[in-house]
């Protein structure tokens, strides 16, 4: 017998997961747009360090995370309102916020590389 992770629960699982890692990156972020903002110099440094491959693709995933995390986030507002908490609708949200969030990164994520 195998047991599988329903829908919701992968959903919400991953709304902990995206929250996590922008909270990590956080930081980083930040000093890195600090740094861009010094002088002619680091600016130039920047845009060299953000053309990089591993640094788009990063950021890309650093761009769903929020998108998740933000869709997510709604879909359970909305649960602590008692809106769409039967299984039938947990579900069609929990598809939502996947399509939705997926969709807008390869939209936004086409205009990063």
């Amino acid at each position: 017998m195998q047991i599988r992770l329903p829908l919701p629960a992968f959903v919400s699982i991953l709304h902990r997961v995206s929250g996590a890692a922008i909270f990590l990156m956080l930081p980083f972020l930040l000093c890195l747009w600090a740094s861009s903002l010094e002088s002619q110099s680091s600016f130039a440094a920047f845009k060299a360090w953000i053309s990089h491959p591993l640094a788009k693709l990063a950021l890309t995933g650093l761009l769903w995370a929020y998108l998740h995390h933000f869709c997510a986030g709604i879909r359970h507002l909305a649960m602590d309102l008692h809106h769409g908490l039967e299984l039938a609708t947990a579900r069609a949200t929990s598809y939502a916020v996947l399509g939705i969030s997926l969709t807008l990164t390869i939209l936004i994520g086409v205009k990063l590389w």
